[in-house]
């Protein structure tokens, strides 16, 4: 175990994902770093796939500070891709699994992304084929990534990567402060907007999330929440390359196969909203599982039942259970709560600040954040830039809140327009923009409902709108 890893936020001095890359790759050289049904990846073999996949990107043509673009779901590749994309001083764009054609077109078009990673088929789509050429001239490049079939180009573009001299050049040119991920987010009106976050940003804020979980080598991570959200990518896979920890990213959640997986992998990590944890802890074969070797999860929603928390501690005996607040924004995180809270301080608040950033309740009992980590800006929207961070660098999150006498932060409204369903964001202004026949999607149950009956409503709504615009929410 890399003891330093417990005081994560201490590894500032590596503030760049290559730096941390090779750092990781020299001390823990055949650790486990990445684990999925096909692939097992040491630390050294997760370096050295990824800068061949850099010397490919630079092969085509990818230049600093260009966008490259993932639009799959979980595989390993996703984390070769993302952190080769870093090792190649070029910028990460994950999109959204569920956008359509058209949303990921327009998103590949404002940031003039050369090159796409995209999935091949997959539960009936195929990203790779649904992309609009024509309507992206500055997009040279697709890499097919290969899931149900091996129909893939990932194996040649690899292989194209020979230049290692001018790879490790161009990650050794890498700064804290360049830009690192532009990840797209929903505001008011449901219009997507990029989040500009630099290397030391992304990387400091997910090693104080690693640090309140007490995340080690030692840890064995089954990341079900997608890697194109924060939670997935920051929470997930830089978080386990600070830590050292490995990674079993998952494609799909079924609780099932997540209730398999933790038995055989003997899983310590499991973060997911509180849905996930709902659906393992009620489903009929749980016993058949032997899940005794997880000790943390984290979660988040406005509202956690008590008794959701107490039963993930004593029927799943996790040793640590906490929930977060954050956005996008704000690096992925905000506050968070500690591994000595007690169930209803878990269950009822999102905890304290991490990573750095000072909480104060603004007007209207807004939550405002202000440090280091507050993003760079949106891409290309100064405007809303100066709209949400003002004069005195605080961050307007739009959230409403109230502190209790531990100045620990309760989440109680909403000043934008938008709920949560079963973990993700949805944007009703967004959402009428879908087909029209999710017109006849029904209301969505009051927050208080059963979380079976949000799942049952998001059914429903989903079957009927060809477009449902979620993005996952810790």
């Amino acid at each position: 175990m890399l003891e330093r890893d417990r005081d994560a936020p201490g590894m500032s001095q590596l503030r760049t994902t290559p730096a941390v890359l090779d750092r990781i790759a020299r001390e823990l050289p055949d650790h486990p770093a990445v684990v999925t049904a096909d692939r097992m990846l040491t630390y050294a073999e997760l370096r050295s796939e990824v800068r061949h996949a850099a010397a490919a990107m630079i092969g085509l043509g990818v230049g600093p500070g260009d966008r490259v673009a993932i639009w799959s779901p979980n595989t390993w590749h996703w984390v070769v891709a993302c952190l080769a994309t870093h090792y190649a001083g070029a910028v990460l764009v994950p999109l959204n699994t569920r956008y359509t054609a058209s949303e990921a077109t327009d998103i590949l078009a404002r940031t003039a992304a050369p090159l796409l990673f995209a999935s091949g088929e997959f539960l009936g789509a195929d990203k790779a084929a649904a992309v609009d050429r024509p309507a992206l001239p500055a997009l040279r490049h697709i890499v097919r990534v290969p899931i149900d079939k091996a129909d893939g180009t990932w194996d040649e573009f690899v292989a194209s990567g020979t230049d290692l001299a001018a790879v490790d050049a161009r990650a050794a040119a890498v700064a804290p402060d360049d830009v690192s991920d532009i990840l797209f987010t929903s505001g008011t009106t449901g219009r997507s907007k990029g989040v500009r976050c630099a290397h030391r940003q992304s990387l400091d804020a997910s090693a104080a999330w690693a640090a309140c979980g007490q995340v080690t080598s030692d840890d064995r991570y089954l990341c079900i929440n997608p890697f194109f959200h924060n939670f997935g990518y920051k929470a997930g896979i830089l978080a386990c390359l600070q830590a050292g920890a490995t990674l079993f990213p998952q494609l799909t959640f079924d609780p099932v196969q997540a209730m398999g997986a933790v038995a055989e992998h003997r899983i310590t990590v499991l973060p997911g909203p509180p849905t996930i944890y709902q659906a393992l802890l009620d489903h009929p074969e749980r016993s058949r599982y032997d899940m005794g070797s997880l000790r943390f999860a984290v979660t988040g929603a406005a509202t956690i039942p008590v008794v959701l928390i107490e039963r993930m501690q004593t029927e799943l005996d996790i040793d640590i259970v906490l929930t977060a607040y954050g956005l996008t924004e704000a690096s992925g995180f905000g506050t968070m709560c500690r591994a000595d809270d007690d169930a209803v301080t878990v269950a009822t608040t999102s905890g304290r600040p991490i990573a750095d950033f000072e909480l104060r309740i603004g007007e209207q009992g807004e939550v405002l954040l202000r440090g280091p980590n507050v993003m760079l800006g949106y891409l290309d929207d100064p405007e809303a830039t100066a709209a949400a961070i003002d004069d005195e660098g605080w961050l307007h999150t739009g959230d409403v809140g109230e502190l209790d006498a531990a100045g620990n932060l309760k989440i109680t409204d909403r000043l934008k327009d938008m709920y949560i369903c079963g973990g993700f964001n949805v944007y009703p202004p967004r959402s009428s923009r879908c087909s029209p026949a999710s017109t006849a999607s029904p209301r969505p149950p009051s927050s208080g409902c059963p979380m079976s009956d949000w799942a049952r409503w998001a059914r429903r709504s989903s079957s009927r709108c060809r477009a449902p615009s979620w993005t996952p929410t810790p």
